[in-house]
């Protein structure tokens, strides 16, 4: 009897178990299609990186370019001082000192504006402190060179005079 239980039972015997090569094909394939993936997204990493870098360093560019032209327009700024109101070259001093500031405008630049501000020595660089009993304690009270920036960059501080209490 024995013979014949076996002989129903049938359990198929397990010959050497060899991978399904479709399955080998479609883990090879879902590698590499992960591969591409990380390649591609490393490569678009690396474009906007390459494309910050190069904004990073047109804008540095400019700002040292701009810096040249900051005692110039100082410079101008002291002779409408100096100059009387009726001087006929004064007209001729304002036109090149508005185009100049319209250059600086169009690149983003703008004046730090320091006048009657608190002092804030990341824009401003003060020079002289002077006791004062009608300014607040570190109350900006005069601008001796103006300070600029464009966007977020400090182009050059402010020169300032600073109060302090009496």
């Amino acid at each position: 009897m024995t013979e014949a239980i076996n002989d129903q039972d049938p359990q198929p015997q397990q010959e050497d178990a060899q991978p399904d090569p479709l399955d080998e094909i479609r883990r090879e394939r879902d590698a590499l299609q992960d591969r591409l993936l990380r390649t591609a997204a490393e490569f678009d990493n690396y474009r906007k990186r390459m494309d910050r870098e190069r904004r990073d360093l047109a804008e540095f560019m400019a700002g040292e370019e701009l810096t040249e032209l900051l005692p110039i327009i100082d410079n101008l700024e002291r002779a409408l001082q100096a100059a009387p109101d009726d001087d006929p070259l004064r007209k001729g001093v304002e036109l090149t000192h508005r185009q100049m500031l319209d250059i600086l405008r169009k690149r983003g630049v703008k004046a730090i504006e320091a006048l009657g501000a608190d002092f804030d020595p990341n824009f401003h660089q003060a020079v002289i402190h002077e006791e004062s009993t009608t300014h607040r304690e570190g109350e900006v009270m005069a601008e001796l060179q103006r300070g600029y920036v464009v966007g977020d960059r400090l182009l050059r501080p402010a020169m300032v005079k600073v109060a302090k209490s009496a």
